[in-house]
């Protein structure tokens, strides 16, 4: 007999662990700036749009095959099809080895400032500190440089904090981890944002750039051929966005609806889980606003030169304001970046989980020793963004995993399951567990969500072709962006080419289960 696989104590568990997975890094500083950029409340349309043709179905999607199949991704594939099993190690090792190695670096730098903050240790000038001192940032892309020491150390923390959650089974580690977890970061994100509203400049900041619509932001029909071009860029970074902060495509929600026992109801666990971190996203803008609207009110600074995107919004803006807050600088510091801290571990453990269980189902591996394996190994594989250069290299693979990976991942997932399986299939499985999904999703996953998914994928191909990626030399995204990619396509090919451990395709199915298996 093979491992015993594991299981969910509770539903909050799961749902916990689920929320835990989909909140992350990129709910704090990518969708705050992405809605200042991107037309303040207008920005909510496209987000709200992606949430609903493409997140929430392709959500119950992962959802229900996980649930019905009880594996891993690449189980579950192969138990559609000996023949796609190569899709289900596509989401996990884009998961471990296209994202999590280098956000395992992030989540380093959270804790490295977290430090930081008991001191006030970046200075008068954080961004010089963070730049030439923290990361000792090389000139170019080309350019990687050696390791920086307390980068390093920070990173290895991390994995180490990973390893120690994901170790045990699922319900005595994740679900434990979630359950102490997820509390606190709600708790510490609403102390912020009310200690936030309290500070001068703070609620103009909210109401007129936050809240603020600017519409000609989202038209993608404008008749200038510049503002068409420029709405189509939101539309698109409003899908990754949805794809990236849902934990979509990398087969995680796949892994863990197949720890959840039978009755369950999917279809509310899966708007339950959608809900709650688009809500979060939204109250963790407000601090985001009202933190960067007082430090451009104390330096009488308009508000769009004030604030920075991506980490340098976590990194330099926020640093700069924490130390000019008028008392508790240090504590509201060390709240923010365990804010942080929190959001990254659950996001990079379910990261981890999806690749381990993964191992583990076509392995029949004992789950400890391939938990440590893989930790080891990511550990040695993100050392690489750890270097001078590591910045550059990490921008570019987010770029190029974000907009194809993810989004090629869940299109195929949804014409696999649409036209191969049958959507049918998995909507009467959903509403067998209690959920009530009308045949209204089924048309979504096989015909509406794959053509904005195709057309999403056009709109990204065909800008990044007119305009390389930040600057970036056609080499230098070629090698770092293109080669993530083609480097996890080979690793999932590989892994898809070895055989199984012979119990583990002896599935013990119900007889109503059978129109699983083709």
């Amino acid at each position: 007999m093979g491992t015993q696989r594991g299981e969910w104590q509770s539903n909050i568990g799961f749902l916990l662990a689920a929320i835990g997975s989909a909140i992350g890094l990129g709910n704090v500083w990518r969708f705050s700036y992405m809605a200042h950029q991107y037309g303040g409340g207008a920005f909510l349309v496209p987000y709200i749009v992606a949430l609903i043709v493409a997140g929430l179905p392709i959500m119950l999607l992962e959802y229900g095959v996980g649930h019905r199949a009880k594996g891993s991704s690449p189980l579950s594939f192969r138990r559609i099809g000996t023949k796609y099993e190569w899709l289900g190690w596509w989401m996990p090792v884009v998961a471990m080895f296209g994202i999590m190695l280098y956000y395992s670096v992030i989540i380093g730098w959270c804790f490295n400032y977290l430090f930081y903050a008991l001191t006030l240790a970046w200075g008068d000038d954080p961004q010089h500190f963070f730049f030439s001192e923290f990361l000792s940032i090389s000139a170019s892309a080309s350019e990687i440089g050696g390791f920086r020491p307390q980068i390093v150390l920070s990173t290895a923390l991390c994995w180490f904090l990973c390893w120690l959650i994901c170790f045990r089974d699922v319900s005595h580690g994740i679900e434990k981890a979630s359950k102490i977890f997820m509390p606190a970061l709600v708790v510490i994100t609403l102390v912020l944002v009310g200690w936030t509203m309290t500070l001068d400049g703070a609620k103009d900041a909210v109401f007129n750039h936050y809240l603020a619509t600017d519409w000609t932001k989202i038209n993608f029909l404008a008749t200038d051929p510049m503002q068409r071009s420029a709405a189509r860029e939101v539309w698109v970074a409003a899908f990754g966005q949805i794809f990236f902060t849902l934990s979509l495509g990398f087969g995680i929600m796949i892994t863990y609806a197949s720890y959840l026992p039978k009755k369950t109801n999917i279809g509310v666990n899966a708007l339950i889980t959608c809900i709650f971190n688009c809500c979060y996203s939204l109250i963790a803008g407000l601090t985001v606003f009202g933190v960067v609207g007082f430090m451009a009110k104390l330096q009488n600074l308009p508000f769009a030169e004030a604030i920075k995107g991506g980490p340098q919004l976590a990194f330099v803006i926020y640093p700069k304001a924490i130390s000019l807050l008028p008392a508790y600088n240090n504590l509201f510091g060390v709240l923010f970046f365990l804010v942080l801290c929190i959001a990254g571990l659950t996001s990079g453990v379910s990261l981890i989980e999806a690749f381990a269980c993964s191992l583990t189902d076509k392995f029949n591996l004992n789950r400890k020793k391939a938990v440590t394996s893989v930790c080891c190994l990511g550990f040695i594989g993100s050392l690489v963004f750890t270097t001078n250069g590591g910045l550059y290299l990490l921008d570019i693979a987010d770029h190029f995993i974000t907009h194809y990976g993810l989004i090629l991942g869940g299109l195929v997932e949804c014409l696999l399951i649409g036209w191969i399986l049958k959507s049918s299939t998995i909507r009467s499985h959903l509403n067998a567990t209690g959920s009530s999904i009308s045949k209204l999703w089924d048309f979504s996953i096989k015909y509406f969500t794959p053509l904005i998914l195709i057309v999403l994928v056009y709109f990204s191909v065909s800008g990044d072709l007119k305009k390389n990626y930040e600057g970036y030399t056609t080499l230098q995204l070629l090698i770092y962006g293109g080669g993530a990619l083609l480097i996890c396509f080979m690793i999932a090919m590989i892994f898809t080419l070895l055989p199984w451990a012979k119990d583990k395709l002896e599935h013990e199915h119900s007889p109503e289960e059978d129109d699983l298996l083709v």
